[in-house]
């Protein structure tokens, strides 16, 4: 059965979430990085989700537009409520920041280790990025807030550890770095089971990251070890509209959910884009 169809009779009923979407504005202004966005509205991605049985987005900030969040909540003022966000904070941001952005729909804040653009290559090294998230910590617990990172997958036994010294709830951007050439007993592979125990979330998402090439069946094993790792706690995410990409050779939105179709089987992918997103987006504080 075909998931990815808004017509199909078993498909999401137009409830489903697509947890990992960027929205640009080509006047807004940008750091310099390895991408120029291009205009990519709320609308464009509102309707293309919709085609496939998505109602529901996950707004995550992009790199390229570092702190400046002002994008991101206009966006979700006009998705008038229905969708959630993910934004880029400064350790130093004030409680009536964060009030701001909560009110606005964010439930979490991201920590990108891969973009060459964005917050983390302002913090230095690991020791001053623990020191943000110290900082940080209790005012994300007190709002319930999760902490997204964009890593390779060599970055995620320290991850582990910080997870076990902060308390925080981690969400794994695109499949956690954990490609298709990634060795079966590399230690990745134990440390993403040490975060997996410990309640982080992995978002099976960005495949044209891994190391494989579409249909990416060279992921397939990868994606199926991950969420069996992680079980209740994946969620899926198309990573529109593919900064990877010009936007002449977007990946079609239907090949990424098809690869999770391939992987997982329709039916725990109908709970992936409900039942899961609904939990750690909708059932927070």
């Amino acid at each position: 059965m075909d998931v990815t169809k808004a017509n199909d009779p078993q498909a999401p009923s137009a409830e489903g979430w697509d947890c990992h979407v960027h929205v640009f504005d080509a006047d807004a202004p940008a750091l310099q990085g390895h991408y120029r966005p291009a205009h990519r509205p709320l609308e464009e991605i509102e309707a293309l989700a919709a085609c496939h049985g998505i109602r529901h987005l996950v707004i995550v900030q992009p790199s390229v537009y570092g702190t400046d969040n002002s994008l991101l909540l206009r966006a979700l003022a006009s998705g008038q409520g229905r969708h959630r966000g993910v934004a880029v904070i400064d350790p130093a941001v004030t409680d009536r920041q964060l009030d701001q952005l909560h009110a606005a729909g964010v439930r979490g804040a991201r920590f990108n280790l891969v973009s060459p653009a964005g917050r983390i290559d302002r913090l230095g090294d690991q020791q001053a990025l623990m020191g943000a998230l110290r900082s940080l910590a209790p005012r994300l617990h007190e709002r319930g807030w999760h902490v997204q990172w964009y890593v390779h997958a060599s970055m995620l036994p320290q991850l582990a550890d910080w997870q076990a010294a902060t308390g925080l709830r981690f969400v794994l951007d695109h499949l956690a770095g954990l490609g298709a050439d990634l060795a079966v007993n590399d230690p990745a592979w134990g440390a993403a089971q040490r975060l997996a125990d410990a309640g982080a979330w992995i978002k099976l998402s960005g495949w044209y990251r891994l190391g494989a090439q579409a249909p990416y069946a060279a992921l397939q094993p990868s994606i199926a070890r991950a969420a069996a790792m992680f079980g209740g706690h994946c969620i899926w995410g198309s990573d529109w509209p593919h900064t990877s990409f010009k936007p002449e050779h977007m990946p079609p939105y239907a090949m990424t959910l098809s690869t999770a179709v391939d992987a997982l089987g329709a039916d725990a992918l109908r709970a992936v884009l409900v039942d899961q997103a609904r939990a750690l987006y909708l059932d927070t504080p």
